[in-house]
């Protein structure tokens, strides 16, 4: 039996079909296998456009997606789509998110905390400090680290989350089977084993130029927030930032010497409205993660009553006030309102506001209701 991502894998191969014509053909055929196989009259009615469509005939005829689904097995990189319970949440909230992701490793529930710390690949003996410093504070308090693995403060913040014993994850400008720059190969390793290297670029994509920048999105879109720890007035850390303020994150800045050139890109983010970072405990109170170790506990050690059970059939995606949960639950307040409190501390549901609560993405899978 055909796995449906494999055709999510099939047009990710295809130049010219990203997630806004992606989109239109889930739209028009409803499954991405139906599109496989649909006549070229029918793609262009879909919205593909004659180059694209002409790109897409090509990888049909020449791509058995048989044949690559069980290569990516047998190199043990899965694969993520928009339809995945285990697609990041974060990044499923961005304008246009990757329809796929590749990964080697894992990614779970926790990390839904994450802060990305990126900056100069030519980082100072003050950066390379600050960033250790803020990366293992972070870590040990349960938040996972993104970056992108380059050189200078990507791989120094990796490294400091491992070493905190904490989780990483890597963002690659290529695909996830190559290591890039490849004296990283040992820390990419351990990543690994304690987090994911993800990437949107098909396995064999080369670390081209051009790959940077796009991936930076994909850093930003998977954190609340994103520090930049030094960072020149050309940076890609700067473009990191850019796409963390249009996603609605937040933005921290390391204040540096006015006379460091690696301090400039970063001080300008401070006069354009980021946050200066002078304490990595800045991060947790302004992110309001404060409470992130008791509610992984949450997640881990409490067991799931059967009250539980019958608020997440009636709650759905969008707020419900308590009053009408009652009533539909036949339940009195207490009861629910205590039961509400520990399902929150789980990630199950989430509290919007006057009393108004709405199950979290992926809650509902977990019972079949999805």
């Amino acid at each position: 039996m055909q796995d449906e991502r494999q055709y999510w894998v099939g047009f990710n191969l295809v130049k010219g079909v990203g997630a806004v014509r992606l989109r239109k053909l889930l739209d028009f055929f409803g499954k991405l296998s139906i599109a496989w196989e649909a006549p070229p009259e029918a793609l262009r009615t879909a919205g593909l456009t004659p180059r694209a469509l002409e790109n897409f005939q090509q990888k049909r005829q020449t791509v058995n997606l048989e044949t690559y689904w069980q290569k990516l097995r047998d190199k043990k990189i899965s694969v993520l789509t928009w339809l995945d319970d285990a697609y990041p949440k974060r990044l499923l909230e961005i304008a246009q998110p990757p329809p796929v992701i590749y990964c080697r490793g894992t990614i779970n529930p926790d990390d839904d905390w994450a802060v990305s710390i990126v900056g100069t690949r030519r980082v100072t003996t003050y950066g390379k400090q600050i960033t250790q410093d803020i990366a293992m504070y972070l870590a040990g308090n349960g938040i996972t680290i993104i970056s992108g693995l380059a050189r200078g403060v990507d791989a120094l913040a990796h490294q400091a989350a491992l070493n905190a014993g904490g989780r990483t994850i890597a963002v690659l400008g290529c695909g996830v089977n190559i290591i890039y720059p490849p004296e990283h190969r040992k820390l990419a390793d351990a990543i690994i084993q304690n987090g994911a290297l993800i990437s949107d670029y098909a396995p064999g994509t080369p670390p081209e130029g051009v790959n940077f920048p796009p991936r930076n999105r994909i850093i930003s879109g998977l954190s609340q927030a994103t520090i930049v720890i030094e960072a020149g007035e050309r940076s890609g850390a700067l473009i990191t930032a850019k796409f963390s303020v249009e996603q609605g994150r937040e933005v921290f800045a390391v204040p540096g010497s006015i006379l460091s050139p690696m301090s400039r890109g970063t001080n300008h983010l401070i006069q354009e409205g980021a946050i200066p970072l002078t304490n990595p405990k800045d991060v947790l109170d302004t992110l309001n993660y404060t409470q992130v170790a008791a509610q992984q506990t949450a997640r881990q050690v409490l067991p799931t009553e059967p009250t539980e059970v019958k608020i997440l059939q009636v709650l759905n995606h969008e707020p419900l006030h308590v009053d009408d949960l009652c009533a539909e639950l036949e339940m009195p307040v207490e009861k629910v309102t205590a039961s509400l409190t520990l399902m929150e501390l789980k990630g199950l549901v989430r509290h919007t506001g006057g009393m108004n609560y709405m199950v979290i993405r992926g809650a509902l899978g977990a019972y079949g209701e999805d």
